[in-house]
């Protein structure tokens, strides 16, 4: 951890920033809420993989960024895309595979890609992302166009080839990239603990020579510190950082998923203790940053901008059959 307390750390942001970071978690965690209600309906088709609980690593991590860095995500990526500025109501149409929607409605939930924003991609394979951010990074590196990435990835990622590969390559060269862990507990439906033979992930960045820090995923104000470092020795070509962040979810791994394999007693934990919405908000209510009635009203702007990218999504037409061979890449 960085030196000094939670609030001199609170006080060193603008107000703007911080609330605007509020705003962006509460329109990730309103918008989830509400693409589950979708599917619960039969509007959205397949699955899904929601990040309820985390939504202080997506907000707290894309607010370190510059517009022209660039992240990748995960199969579980609606955070990062609205953190990054992605437009919700093109999301919800993609979701709801309409055309007016990212990839036309061909994607859906787990490949939604906004190059304008930065947002290289989701990704539908665990670790896939490494080797794009490493490409990114080096296309950066070698034009010195300056951005930095954002490599979004989850802890059952760490034991994957491509993760090692990617941090290496990473490593030696120098990128600009940072490797950003959402470590929620649980690799599908076994608890990483059972997976690993280490307490902390992050500690295998000293096989790569590069630093590894470990946060608490549920305090905004350390993920921003420690992620504005990792940015920094990035963007000063120092070299990758991996960044370990302690978060949870409260749904499933995907809408399939019961969870018999975690306590009930250990959710309502994380859920009435940690939430990383209600801390933030004390927080900046306790600075003189926030009133109650503010937050309110910010509430309530977002729900009229979820329904709104509701209403948009589905009066938006579906694809056209004759599209059905376009945007095909081999």
């Amino acid at each position: 951890m960085l030196p000094g307390t939670t609030k001199q750390k609170l006080l060193a942001y603008e107000k703007e920033l911080l609330l605007d970071i509020l705003y962006k978690m509460y329109t990730i965690r309103i918008f989830e809420e509400k693409v589950e209600q979708l599917f619960m309906r039969g509007k959205i088709h397949g699955t899904m993989h929601l990040c309820i609980g985390q939504e202080g690593t997506a907000a707290g991590a894309c607010a370190m960024l510059e517009p022209a860095d660039k992240i990748t995500s995960t199969h579980r990526g609606h955070g990062h895309c609205i953190a990054k500025g992605t437009d919700i109501n093109r999301m919800m149409a993609e979701i709801l595979g309409k055309s007016t929607g990212y990839c036309k409605g061909k994607g859906g939930s787990m490949h939604i890609a906004d190059l304008e924003t930065g947002n290289l991609g989701a990704n539908g394979i665990v670790a896939g992302g490494h080797s794009l951010a490493v490409g990114a990074a080096l296309t950066s590196q070698m034009r010195e166009l300056g951005y930095v990435v954002l490599c979004f990835f989850g802890d059952g990622a760490t034991n994957e080839g491509n993760f090692h590969e990617s941090l290496n390559l990473a490593s030696i060269w120098k990128l600009p990239v940072i490797f950003f862990c959402e470590n929620n507990g649980y690799a599908m439906s076994g608890p990483i603990k059972e997976m690993v033979n280490i307490e902390n992930l992050a500690d295998r960045a000293v096989s790569y020579g590069i630093p590894g820090v470990v946060v608490d995923g549920s305090n905004v104000i350390e993920i921003m510190d420690v992620t504005n470092e990792a940015v920094k020795r990035a963007r000063s070509g120092l070299g990758p950082t991996l960044i370990e962040a302690k978060t949870y979810r409260w749904k499933g791994h995907s809408k399939s998923d019961a969870r018999k394999y975690r306590a009930r007693e250990e959710e309502q934990e994380w859920i009435n203790q940690r939430d990383p919405i209600l801390l933030f908000k004390k927080q900046l209510i306790e600075e003189g940053f926030l009133t109650e009635e503010q937050d309110l009203a910010m509430r309530a702007s977002v729900l009229a901008e979820v329904d709104a990218a509701v209403d948009f999504a589905e009066s938006s037409p579906s694809p056209d059959i004759d599209t059905l061979k376009e945007d095909v890449y081999a």
